[in-house]
């Protein structure tokens, strides 16, 4: 009953365990953004940022600041110590923010103060396009019937929106008139503030029934705008069709997306930080399915970067390994053991010990991932061990004349310590990895735990449900039958083995001197080979996809980012084994989105393809091409990480001046 108890605890445990590629690793990172409208990056970085610089630089286990002043916003990311509760962090910075708040420009919208994970930024992007509709019209599509409905999906944190093209009366002035006529901009600010407005205007009751008065002052066409009073003396009035003109336009003319080269809306999902990823991804694909139904005919979506898809199939092929790791350790034990019953009791110890792995893993937080699957895979071959040696002391005294009972009660008194004492030592090798500092601890800290558990449940099957299951299965009797020539044949092989064994362990002893010199020669070996081998804290995958970065100087406008990366476009779409693309130019990742950066999610063909570092790198790779033919910006594509170390780089090049 206890194993059965402790299956159920694994299943429970095990469908509710987020999936992921990796354990939760993200580094404690405190965002503060500040937006300062009209402001250069000058004026930013001296007002602004160095202001809240000098606050912030003094917090508690600070690890590394780094900030960015551009036009309109400055960007400050703190770094602490691993380890660090970041809500303590977050308000650590959120106090010394608000003691230099007065010192800051009165102009300024309310400093951001944010905890950042890895986790937050989108998991999916989908992209809207259509020959037959204007992207204003999609972006008023996406908003209304597509948003909205994604953010309900179960996991969903956030729906960031790429691209937009939200409808706006753009006002444009022309200074000499207004010289002219001694109108300034905060004229017309303050007109349209005070005139631009539908205000509650009281009530009407009667008898039996009451109406709502309000004031239909809201302007709404071109030559409502046209016909704003800017500013009136005695009969002399100023309408804004005296110092400018409105036209219809979009509200932000910054941000641009494409999805293969045609316009497009992009739509990035953000998870929540404990969500499974995979369902996450499997609700929007379902909801999408939903929506697509009411969209207007002629619009179409895709999805140009899905972080499930890979994850999915890591995930599915580390199963599939633990699946085949336990075929074949049972059949290894079926070919020593040469009976079903015999095979079947440390078999059990398997399933038992992993599944009930799972609940451990739940209950401490921790999730399914490419590690504690691949600590499970390790472990299979490791839990069968104490039921093995159990059954082969109940064998010993089944042959020596006891029932299958008492051989197993004579057994958990004689050996019952014995395992305990070898669980124990397993233990203690493998659980140290779990207070291993930085971040290679925090990612095997699950690693640790997922072995440790593991042994310590298949102690508890092999003292209480294989000597149970001995008792009941195994029998007195013993077959008379030859062995099956399979068996004969392995035990033959097994038999040279040994006498070959025996005869290296005889020229062994009699040479103890050149024993000791090769023992020495293979660790000099070993080491020389370990010195020269590449090393890297986690290999490159090839997941199917990548990012490619168009940087431009400070300064630059977001048309001519746009070129920059309709060059990178053009490079792509002659690239052989590159599937579609989706193009963005001034995303709003954390605040405004930067002009001057402009970012290709690019998605490879499945199946038989080189590798991905392979159509990035070399001498014809895109890398190269971006870099021989973008000329006016920096055009670099990126392999995605495979765990996010905060500001860590394989390699960065800091300039510096003294000022």
């Amino acid at each position: 009953m206890m194993s059965a108890a402790l299956v159920v605890y694994g299943i429970l445990g095990l469908l509710r365990l987020p999936v992921r590629e990796l354990p939760d690793v993200d580094p404690t990172i405190v965002n503060v953004l500040t937006v300062y409208p009209g402001a250069s990056a000058e004026i930013v970085e001296t007002e602004v940022t160095e202001r809240l610089e000098d606050a912030i630089s003094s917090a508690e286990n600070l690890k590394q600041l780094v900030s960015e002043s551009r036009e309109d916003a400055s960007a400050i990311t703190v770094e602490f110590i691993a380890g660090t509760d970041q809500n303590v962090a977050a308000q650590d910075v959120r106090d010394r923010v608000a003691r230099v708040r007065g010192e800051l420009p009165p102009d300024i919208e309310e400093p951001v103060v944010a905890k950042q994970e890895a986790s937050a930024q989108p998991i999916i992007w989908l992209s809207f396009f259509s020959e037959r509709f204007s992207t204003e019209e999609l972006t008023g599509i996406a908003d209304r019937l597509v948003k909205d409905r994604l953010q309900t999906v179960p996991g969903v944190s956030s729906v960031i929106l790429g691209g937009e093209k939200k409808f706006a009366m753009r006002i444009w002035l022309e200074p000499l008139k207004m010289a002219a006529l001694g109108v300034t901009v905060l004229d017309v600010e303050r007109a349209l503030r005070e005139q631009n407005v539908e205000l509650p205007s009281g009530r009407i009751q009667s008898t039996d029934r009451e109406l709502t008065i309000q004031t239909r002052g809201q302007l709404r066409t071109v030559e409502d705008f046209e016909r704003l009073v800017i500013r009136q003396s005695g009969t002399s009035v100023v309408q804004l069709r005296d110092v400018g003109r409105a036209a219809e336009g979009v509200e932000n003319e910054r941000s641009v997306a494409r999805f293969n080269g045609k316009p497009a809306i992009g739509l990035g999902i953000v998870r929540q930080s404990r969500a499974n990823t995979l369902d996450v991804a499997k609700g929007v694909k379902r909801r999408m399915e939903e929506i697509a139904t009411s969209l207007p005919p002629g619009i179409e979506f895709d999805f140009p970067y899905d972080e499930s898809i890979y994850v999915e199939k890591a995930v599915f092929e580390v199963f599939e390994t633990l699946g085949m790791a336990f075929v074949l350790v049972v059949l290894t034990i079926f070919i020593f053991l040469r009976d079903v019953r015999s095979t079947f009791i440390p078999s059990l110890a398997i399933p038992v010990s992993v599944i009930a792995t799972f609940g451990v893993l739940y209950s401490l937080g921790f999730s399914i991932n490419i590690i504690t699957l691949l600590a499970l895979v390790l472990a299979i071959g490791i839990v069968v061990d104490d039921a093995i040696v159990v059954l082969e002391n109940i064998y010993r005294h089944i042959e020596e004349g006891d029932s299958p009972f008492d051989a197993s009660i004579k057994t958990m008194r004689e050996i019952g310590f014995a395992v305990i004492t070898i669980t124990l030592s397993l233990v203690a090798v493998f659980l140290p990895l779990a207070f291993v500092g930085g971040i290679t601890g925090r990612l095997l800290v699950e690693f640790a735990v997922a072995l440790a558990a593991s042994v310590v449940c298949s102690a508890f099957v092999a003292l209480t449900l294989t000597p149970m299951a001995a008792a009941r299965l195994l029998t007195r009797q013993t077959s008379t039958r030859e062995p099956f020539w399979l068996f004969r044949f392995f035990e033959a092989q097994l038999d040279r083995l040994a006498r070959r064994y025996e005869q290296i362990l005889t020229w062994s002893l009699n040479h103890r001197f050149w024993v000791v010199m090769l023992a020495l020669g293979s660790l000099g070996l070993s080491y020389y080979f370990f010195q020269n081998l590449e090393k890297e804290f986690l290999p490159e995958e090839d997941k199917g996809r990548f990012v490619a970065m168009a940087i431009t100087p400070e300064g630059s406008t977001p048309d001519y980012t746009d070129r920059m990366v309709r060059q990178m476009e053009k490079i792509a779409g002659e690239t052989e084994h590159i599937e579609s693309y989706f193009s963005a130019v001034a995303l709003p990742f954390n605040g405004p989105g930067d002009p001057t950066l402009g970012f290709m999610f690019v998605r490879l063909e499945d199946g038989h393809r080189p590798h991905s570092r392979d159509i990035i790198g070399g001498p014809t790779g895109l890398g190269f091409k971006f870099i021989s033919n973008v000329e006016g910006a920096l055009a670099i594509p990126l392999m995605p990480k495979a765990v996010d170390l905060g500001f860590s780089q394989p390699f960065e090049l800091v300039v510096s001046h003294g000022d």
